[in-house]
């Protein structure tokens, strides 16, 4: 087991991952959000690596906190996020508001995969 702390601002936890496409890599702050199905990442951070939402036929329903939205699924080469790393990692496309503290959302899908342990108290999560 691996543990990595985690960046408290607030209530809130965030975490860094990194995202690669063919036009290179970002580095994303994401929000560790056990109540988000997907992992989320701002359209701007997915289009500056090459992989633009704009030409993905697969939608995903979510819910925000406006109401219910449909948003593109992209498929990114490469995500890496707490020691991890996931080749053909699909990610809900979002835009973020401007004064948005984060990048976007670290959400159950990758969380589940890796087996995170979160220790909210600590700042902590463990990746068995």
């Amino acid at each position: 087991m691996k543990r990595y702390s985690l960046v408290r601002v607030g209530s809130l936890l965030i975490t860094k991952a990194a995202v690669s496409g063919p036009a290179g890599t970002k580095v994303l702050n994401l929000l560790v959000d056990t109540g988000s199905t997907y992992t989320i990442a701002a359209l701007e951070a997915l289009e500056a690596i090459g992989c633009s939402p704009a030409d993905r036929r697969e939608h995903v329903r979510i819910v925000t906190g406006s109401g219910y939205i449909v948003a593109p699924l992209v498929k990114v080469p490469r995500f890496q996020c707490l020691g991890d790393q996931i080749q053909g990692f699909k990610i809900v496309a979002h835009t973020l508001p401007p004064e948005s503290a984060v990048d976007g959302l670290l959400g159950m899908d990758f969380l589940q995969k890796c087996k995170a342990i979160i220790n909210t108290g600590a700042g902590t999560v463990d990746v068995v």
